[in-house]
């Protein structure tokens, strides 16, 4: 019976009288022996074979390498977008100059509904000049219907209003220059901006509630008065209490303004008109003391009506070049709320700041992560597009900071990270290039970020995962994205939680397929497609048939294969040799190294799918396939190549169980035994036991015996007995056993000491290894029984004998064992592996009169 093969090599024996005694696919190590899961009912020996058999050692190989850049910019030189010129730059200046004074809201275009009260005439501001704003009534309404225009006009006539109402916030300003009796006129030094930020660059509201000096401002003579004083109450009536609460929290916001917001604003201009080294500090703590303040009387975001005041004393301090204090001041313009053009120039400005490692510091002791992942949450890419990119981008340069690091996963980086490629997949058509370029920002992002342990969870409770694949599916032709997306699925799947998740998520595998093909050319996506491919087939049979069922699989890796077997031109590679087509482009040259590791990840991709049985017997027969398998053992050598051969040896050996009358690996099997003879010679200890366990599947062919008896491999397979390793000696034995089929080789095994070094090997490994055990066994069985005893001297006889009575006691062979777990998985070994096998030879062994 031909057993379901596992990626690491294993030998299948035929003993004598057609007596098939299957060995497991994969030796136990003694170091590290396998423990099953414990179940309520306890399981039968079967059982627990069965499990071990599907919880073997896959064929391994190292992770791709993620370089870092060597200096931190938007785009690196990799990058398809490097030498774009219609790219978003990564350096450029910023000053006060770059941003809009006058912060106010953007229209919406939206018509609001009428007042329920009598409407009053807004009054336009000019923002670069307040002053210009203060209303001048005309004394005859028709003079004005001459000078508007058509709009304006019709709106008058309609109000028929002839005295506009004051403008609230500039009665301060009209006094300092209109000063009543007893006061002196300030000069223009000594004007603070706490009385010039309520200028708004839109329409006013018409000021309802006005001290006596407003109303002064307006008065014509003392009608006009009277006439102010009940236009006043009657709105009071018509308003009623809810105007009071309004009022109140006007006169509240005004009393923080004079007493508390004004003279920090004073403070830091006149700090800032004569800054040295060690104000910057004290600018540093003001800005602190002003977020604080703003934030106490609940004035953040839009709610201040004089946050314009605010942000063009910010505005102005960003000319002193200090990056600790342009932190400051980027935390306070996030928190009230700027946009369009200044909220891009902030974005920049952090983005500026975090370009530079030696500002890392400044980053973990500043809480300005929190604001630009809100930009993050809160902008959308239609709008601010280029705001978010150069977000994104502080983060990915920040990511790269392990202290950093820890704090965004904190900060719930991924979650929002999540959210934003939700928003970016389905951004218009008009949005997609910059939507790109926001991806590939977030994708690094996310790859420094899958580096840390706690990640994993995260990616996977928000199924980070899945989104990535969406995000593969929108932007398969962009290699940026493409490529920093492979890289935090290999550096995932690596975590069976990870390839779980992955595994779940609808046509992956079609969708990794396409990929490769897409982007054939660019080894290191390539490389690491191929390595998640690997992961995913290591240890799940659904993978693996799910895999192999995609359309076009098996064309699309081997036409890889053939691929990147000629991209490498070293002497050991004849150019343009080989089976598949040789009328296909000549790919541009590689590194030998970065090429030889997309064979050696896309082979062990090959080996971990062969093991499911639908999927072994038809790569067996697939001619393109083994003539690939076999050109690279041909072409490479061991020194050079030695992680290739071992997975290629491994693959060869996985398919030798599937050796049908017309397959091409049965066919081909002399051709291989001879090849391997390169990997039998080498130093490579890995190289030697691979090699190896192939001669045990072949050798169940008389030519592949003939064939290693004649060129002496027997020799070198005796020695193996004394590498005083585990798995060399199962795999020595398996060689042994198929030998010693033949009568012609018996003698020759004898000469060599091979029934002696089968003993001693027994009795080394024997009672920690009831696997190696039985193949020992076996191995004497046909060397023995079938030949002469007198192989075997009478001390080693007796010796045997011994040590087989001792064995055949179940008490006497687990007594070592302590671990229950263990034990039963001994105790497994030992009932189908052992016990057999030990019966029949000791029967032999003993005189006739003992046996009757």
């Amino acid at each position: 019976m031909i057993t379901v093969p596992t990626i690491t090599p294993t030998e299948d024996f035929t003993g004598v009288n057609g007596l098939n005694l299957a060995s497991m696919e994969r030796k136990h190590e003694i170091c590290s022996p396998f423990i099953p899961r414990r179940n309520p009912a306890r399981k039968t020996s079967a059982e627990i074979i069965s499990e071990a058999r599907q919880s073997l050692r896959v064929q391994s190989t190292q992770r791709p390498f993620t370089p870092r850049d060597g200096h931190r910019q938007l785009f690196g030189k990799s990058s398809v977008r490097a030498d774009r010129d219609n790219r978003p730059p990564s350096t450029f200046s910023l000053n006060a100059q770059n941003f809009d004074a006058p912060d106010s809201r953007p229209g919406s275009g939206t018509r609001l509904s009428p007042l329920d009260h009598k409407p009053k005439f807004p009054v336009p501001c000019d923002a670069e000049d307040p002053f210009k704003a203060l209303p001048k009534p005309p004394t005859d309404p028709l003079e004005v219907k001459r000078r508007l225009p058509g709009g304006r006009a019709r709106l008058l006539r309609s109000g028929s209003l002839t005295t506009l109402s004051p403008v609230e916030g500039h009665i301060h300003v009209k006094e300092q220059f209109n000063p009543g009796l007893g006061q002196k006129p300030l000069s223009a030094k000594r004007l603070p901006s706490t009385d010039h930020t309520e200028v708004r660059s839109g329409p006013l509201k018409t000021g309802r509630y006005r001290t006596a000096s407003e109303s002064r401002l307006m008065q014509p003579g003392v009608d006009s008065g009277v006439r102010l004083t009940e236009e006043r109450a009657e709105r009071k009536t018509e308003l009623g209490n809810g105007d009071n609460t309004k009022s109140t929290k006007e006169d509240a916001e005004s009393l923080v303004w004079n007493n508390m917001i004004a003279p920090l604003l004073q403070q830091l201009e006149s700090m800032a008109a004569g800054s040295s080294e060690g104000s910057l500090d004290s600018l540093c703590d003001l800005c602190d003391g002003l977020y604080g303040t703003l934030a106490e009387a609940d004035m953040l975001g839009r709610r201040c009506k004089r946050r314009s005041g605010i942000l063009r004393t910010l505005f102005r301090l960003i000319d002193l070049n200090s990056a600790q204090l342009n932190l400051h001041i980027a935390k306070l313009c996030l928190a009230l709320c700027v946009s369009g053009n200044n909220l891009l120039n902030i974005c920049k400005l952090i983005f500026q700041i975090s370009h530079s490692e030696s500002n890392d510091i400044l980053f973990q002791n500043n809480s300005i992560i929190g604001p630009v992942l809100g930009v993050l949450s809160n902008e959308d890419v239609s709008s601010s597009g280029e705001a978010l990119l150069y977000c994104v981008g502080t983060l990915k340069f920040l990511s790269g900071n392990s202290a950093l690091l820890r704090l965004l996963l904190d900060k719930n980086c991924v979650g929002v990270a999540q959210k934003l490629i939700q928003r970016l997949c389905t951004a218009e058509d008009t949005n997609f290039t910059i939507a790109g370029h926001i991806l590939v920002q977030l994708t690094a992002t996310l790859r420094n970020l899958a580096d840390h342990p706690d990640s994993r969870p995260l990616f996977i409770s928000f199924s980070m995962l899945s989104e990535l694949c969406l995000v593969l599916r929108h932007h398969c032709k962009d290699p940026d994205i493409c490529t920093n997306i492979s890289r935090i699925y290999s550096k995932l799947s690596s975590y069976s939680e990870c390839r779980l998740a992955l595994a779940q998520t609808p046509d992956c595998y079609q969708l990794f397929l396409e990929l490769l093909s897409k982007h054939h050319q660019k080894q290191d996506l390539v490389v690491r497609l191929l390595f998640t491919l690997g992961n995913l087939t290591a240890k799940s049979e659904e993978a693996r048939r799910q895999l192999f069922q995609c359309e076009a699989c098996m064309d699309t890796l081997l036409q890889l294969y053939d691929t990147y077997q000629r991209r490498d031109n070293s002497p050991h590679t004849p150019p343009q040799k080989g089976p598949l087509s040789p009328s296909e482009p000549q790919a541009p040259p590689g590194s030998v190294q970065e090429d030889e590791d997309v064979l050696v990840k896309l082979v062990r991709v090959l080996a971990n799918m062969c093991i499911h049985p639908t999927v072994g017997p038809a790569l067996a027969n697939n001619t393109i396939c083994i003539q690939l398998l076999m050109e690279t053992i041909e072409l490479r050598s061991v020194q050079e190549s030695e992680e290739l051969l071992v997975n290629v040896a491994a693959t060869i050996n996985n398919l030798s169980f599937y050796q049908e009358e017309s397959s091409v690996l049965r066919r081909s099997q002399l051709t291989i035994a001879k090849l391997m003879l390169k990997l039998v010679l080498s130093s490579s200890r890995d190289a030697m036991l691979e090699a190896t366990r192939v001669y045990g599947n072949l050798s169940q062919s008389k030519h592949v015996r003939d064939f290693i008896m004649q060129n002496k491999v027997h020799q070198f397979v005796v020695t193996l007995l004394d590498s005083k390793s585990t798995e060399m000696c199962f795999s020595a034995c398996g060689v042994l056993t198929n030998l010693a089929l033949d009568p012609a080789n018996r003698d020759s095994l004898s000469v060599e000491g091979a029934a002696s070094k089968l003993v001693d090997c027994l009795r080394d490994f024997g009672p920690g290894d009831w696997q190696l055990a039985g193949q020992v066994c076996q191995a004497l069985w046909n060397m023995i029984v079938c030949g002469s005893e007198k192989l075997l001297d009478t001390q080693e006889r007796e010796s045997l004998l011994e040590f087989l009575t001792t064995c055949l006691d179940e008490q006497e062979a687990l007594k070592w064992i302590e671990n229950e777990d263990i034990r039963d998985f001994h105790r497994a070994c030992w009932e189908l592996e052992f016990l057999p096998v030990a019966q029949k030879l000791m029967k032999t062994l003993r005189p006739p009169d003992l046996t009757a």
